[in-house]
């Protein structure tokens, strides 16, 4: 694996739309025709070569209405949101996931932003993150009930 951490780009909406998918239980279903249109839209949207991961983030101006986001907006007055992030069974333990996170951290801290956000489901629970994002910082700031979605969320800040 080359662990070369680039931007998004269209040949590798099938492959990345495919790891959504695989894990849509904590990160919600989406259709390859919405995955392109949030990629557009995204701050961040990086992968790691091979097939390895990727993460999907938002500015607090961007035109999207996720109710997760839309939270975040109605709270603060400038964030990035991280939307998705998602590394392959493959390649988990590797510490993929937080490489994105610090390239995140530095690409925000670039553009004067101080305060990172995101939320992790509570039900159906998702240990695995709680103790990657505490690990990172992160610190809870709000929780909420989506019943059309059927989960529950904590909703977390790093700054």
């Amino acid at each position: 694996m080359t662990n070369r951490l680039r931007p998004i780009e269209p040949g590798d909406i099938g492959w990345v739309h495919a790891l959504n998918q695989r894990h849509a239980v904590e990160l919600s279903d989406l259709t390859v025709d919405r995955l392109a249109e949030l990629i557009t839209r995204a701050t961040y949207a990086k992968v790691i070569d091979d097939q390895a991961g990727f993460l999907l983030a938002f500015e607090r101006a961007a035109d999207y209405d996720s109710p997760n986001f839309l939270w975040f907006r109605q709270r603060f007055d400038r964030f990035i949101y991280v939307d998705r992030v998602a590394v392959s069974d493959r390649y988990r333990g590797q510490g993929l996931a937080r490489r994105f996170y610090e390239d995140l951290f530095e690409q925000a801290g670039a553009s004067g932003h101080a305060r990172i956000v995101c939320e992790v489901n509570t039900d159906p629970p998702n240990p695995g993150s709680d103790a990657f994002h505490a690990a990172l910082g992160f610190k809870e700031v709000g929780q909420a009930t989506l019943a059309d979605r059927g989960k529950s969320v904590r909703y977390l800040k790093w700054e």
